[in-house]
């Protein structure tokens, strides 16, 4: 059964104060069209921009992730974007008066519950998932972070924390599926060290940390004499100084919770890919530095894999669907200017023809003749040709018809073509304009090389 792309059902609100600025933010989530994806748009400056939540745009990961994009930064993304993907939403729009979201109680809990209350509602797309087809592995010698994805078939993320703490000790958590996020893993709240809160507000960060937004773990006895000063970081009065262990006197969700957060995190993280996958995720001692640089490890396989499945695949022996006979009937182009060999795909919107570069072309006896290359105006040509055939085909009555070529945009020549290479041309209608235009984009592929695209105008004229 085809997954459908979801986004919420109505626009929800909340406000809150950011983690490290302390500032009052409101952030308003709204649904999204099919393939938005997931965007934030910084209502507080005039520019109207949209800032994608992408893995390539993360500027910071020192307590939080941080995304920026032409000057404008979104800061402590991870638990809302952990929210996003556990609970499967695929397009929306988050709108926000300020740079971080707000942290709430530290957790992806709060953002869980908004989300529900707005109501999930299926697209008309399908929903893409990337699945793994082989093992990855990155480690981070001088953290000792390391994490491994290997094919599976569905999405699982198990985390393994080793903090050398007493107090926490060595914690194990495992989703097995994101159908178990919202009630397993989404109310886990983010924690630090005391020593680390100290050195944070020493730098002028956490203006917004309080003892109900995070679990604070001291590893050691706390002396009096900074009850006081404990008081100013966390915005609040502190009536006891405990020994040892969680300072602010809260009982854990689960005996678990610092490594179910951590988890949160990734999955917050790795949603940055852009792309669902499948796939089993194991962590070992994540943080959001290795988090992020592998899910730019992924994203930069993810995106040649693409790249190499829209290739299309020859098959020599294969019946084409239209052979050199045919293609005459609807061109009216002769050699030594027919440059199409046969057509071995098309549908409504797309065309794939293949033209084989022999020695024996004309135009080599003159264009580079110590070193033949294919000139890049009859790769141009090959490509309205080619596109020619899908825009009369449509027409019905092809041989009332003729195509012209009207306008060339974006022209781009890759790599050279030499006599023996095969071309494969790719045409995909754009856009059907007034008056008989069509605009359609072309690329021609020599074995796995881009050797040249464009995109072309043609007008269709009754012949």
């Amino acid at each position: 059964m085809t997954e459908l792309q979801c986004t919420i059902t109505k626009p929800i609100s909340f406000s809150g104060r950011g983690l490290h600025t302390g500032k009052l933010v409101q952030v308003t989530l709204k649904p999204a069209e099919d393939n938005f994806g997931i965007q934030f748009s910084r209502i507080d400056i005039e520019q109207q921009l949209l800032i994608p939540a992408d893995c390539d745009l993360v500027v910071d990961v020192s307590r939080g992730t941080t995304i920026e994009y032409q000057g404008y930064k979104v800061a402590t993304i991870e638990h809302l974007m952990s929210a996003i993907i556990g609970l499967g939403i695929d397009n929306i729009l988050i709108e926000l008066d300020g740079q971080e979201i707000p942290i709430l109680d530290g957790s992806a809990q709060p953002f869980v519950d908004l989300i529900l209350s707005a109501g999930i509602k299926e697209q008309s797309l399908p929903r893409e998932y990337f699945v793994l087809d082989q093992t990855f592995h990155f480690y981070d010698e001088e953290k000792d972070v390391e994490m491994t994805a290997i094919p599976h078939h569905d999405y699982s993320v198990t985390v393994m924390i080793d903090f050398n703490s007493e107090v926490i000790g060595k914690q194990y958590a495992q989703l097995k599926s994101l159908s178990d996020f919202k009630d397993n893993f989404a109310p886990a709240r983010t924690f630090c060290f005391l020593h680390e809160v100290e050195v944070l507000y020493e730098q002028g960060l956490i203006k917004g940390g309080e003892l109900n937004n995070a679990i604070v773990v001291a590893e050691k006895d706390i002396p009096s004499s900074k009850v006081s000063y404990l008081a100013q970081i966390f915005n609040q009065n502190v009536h006891s100084i405990p020994q040892k262990g969680i300072v602010n006197h809260i009982d854990l969700r689960y005996t678990n919770e610092m490594a179910r957060h951590k988890l949160v995190d990734v999955i917050g993280d790795l949603g940055l890919i852009g792309t669902r996958i499948k796939g089993k995720i194991i962590a070992s001692k994540p943080g959001h530095a290795g988090n992020v640089a592998f899910a730019q490890q992924l994203k930069k396989y993810i995106k040649e894999q693409k790249r190499l499945r829209e290739i299309p695949k020859v098959q020599p022996n294969a019946v084409p669907l239209m052979d050199l006979t045919a293609i005459k009937e609807i061109l009216p182009h002769r050699n030594p200017f027919l440059l199409l060999d046969k057509v071995i795909e098309m549908s409504d919107t797309h065309i794939v023809a293949v033209k084989n570069v022999t020695i024996n072309e004309p135009f080599f006896e003159g264009h580079f003749p110590n070193k033949p290359i294919m000139p890049g105006v009859l790769q141009i040509e090959a490509m309205a040709q080619t596109g020619g055939i899908l825009a009369l085909k449509r027409e019905g009555e092809v041989k009332d018809y003729l195509t012209y070529l009207v306008e060339i945009e974006n022209c781009k020549f890759r790599s050279p073509v030499e006599p023996g290479d095969t071309l494969v041309i790719k045409m995909e209608i754009l856009e059907e304009l007034k008056r008989g235009f069509r605009k359609m984009k072309g690329i021609i592929y020599v074995g796995e090389r881009i050797v040249a695209e464009a995109k072309l105008t043609a007008k269709i004229f009754k012949n």
